[in-house]
């Protein structure tokens, strides 16, 4: 059995800030955790001690924020821009080599497979 939070399966017996940080992209431990403190929910709470109210003011406080497919787009829009530029990092991303200064001598073989245009498929 699952919960739903923003058409996400949550496994039922997670806790809620492990749960809404595996299952939704863009939300790491932190950022689960206010969003717990804002709800209003205690800290060990499993997904399955929710109550229907509680679930809801889950999906509300998600919808706020910019996570999914928002993100991804953004995250691509950024990269593209970078490539349109001009800039080092966008030679880097065209080119696929690692764009933060790593070494490419032993291993840039993830930045080959990472650095393409749609970085994340929406």
């Amino acid at each position: 059995m699952a919960v739903h939070i923003f058409g996400k399966h949550v496994k039922h017996n997670s806790l809620v800030s492990h749960g809404l940080k595996k299952a939704i992209f863009g939300i790491g431990y932190h950022t689960a955790e206010r969003i717990c403190a804002k709800v209003g929910l205690y800290p060990q709470m499993r997904m399955n001690q929710l109550s229907e109210p509680q679930i809801m003011d889950l999906n509300k406080e998600v919808s706020e924020m910019m996570v999914e497919g928002q993100l991804k787009q953004k995250i691509n829009n950024d990269i593209q821009l970078k490539r349109d530029t001009g800039s080092y990092a966008g030679y880097r991303h065209a080119n696929s080599l690692p764009v933060r200064g790593q070494g490419t001598r032993s291993n840039g073989q993830t930045a080959k497979r990472l650095n393409k245009i749609p970085r994340y498929k929406i």
